[in-house]
């Protein structure tokens, strides 16, 4: 079976994804989230507030979680992609292939109960700002259909120091990935994601 999966996931970087995106992009920073002072409440125990935020093609899922970290501590865990593999589940290679001033490309390979799915990501980092899009690179070909997402992290206090991370993705998978993989990827896929970059920011 996973020899089969193998065999039909078809990622290449000489060739170009089959679109240039059908998920609606970040073009600009994301609009804030709105919590209320039941959800700022929730935070406040350092557990995590899921919200469903509207964009033009839909709805997206967001993550809010407060650490206990500086944003730049924060900010170094988020970009540190070539020490995923050692931080982030799932994550078996990762690193940039290109970076041009705040854009990086970045190659992620998961390995999915013995199968790997390999796709590559074009970031657009705004630390001014506060936050970080992405989409899929469509100059190569990934294993996901499409990928559209952002990180932004707030500063609370000072000291000590605490920051509000917000995170939301929106992955579309192509339909030669089987539905076990697409399960294992999505299956609480935004609360992982916080809580690695939690962990690794209080260490």
């Amino acid at each position: 079976m996973f020899l089969l999966v193998a065999s039909v996931l078809a990622a290449d970087p000489s060739a170009p994804h089959p679109h240039k995106g059908v998920v609606t992009p970040y073009t600009s920073a994301p609009p804030p989230v709105s919590l209320s002072s039941a959800d700022l409440a929730t935070l406040s125990t350092g557990k995590v507030v899921l919200k469903q935020q509207q964009v033009a093609s839909g709805g997206r899922g967001v993550v809010v979680v407060n650490i206990n970290a500086t944003p730049t501590r924060i900010w170094s865990k988020i970009v540190d992609y070539a020490h995923y593999p050692k931080m982030v589940d799932k994550v078996a290679e990762c690193g940039n292939y290109r970076v041009s001033g705040n854009e990086m490309y970045t190659r992620f390979l998961l390995n999915v109960m013995g199968a790997d799915v390999e796709y590559y990501i074009h970031h657009s980092y705004h630390p001014e700002a506060s936050y970080l899009t992405w989409t899929l690179d469509y100059s190569r070909k990934s294993d996901l259909d499409d990928s559209v997402g952002y990180w932004r992290v707030t500063p609370l206090t000072t000291e000590p120091a605490l920051s509000r991370l917000e995170y939301s993705v929106d992955i579309r998978f192509t339909g030669y990935v089987p539905g076990f993989i697409q399960d294992a990827i999505s299956k609480k896929g935004l609360t992982d994601a916080t809580s690695w970059v939690k962990r690794e920011s209080e260490l």
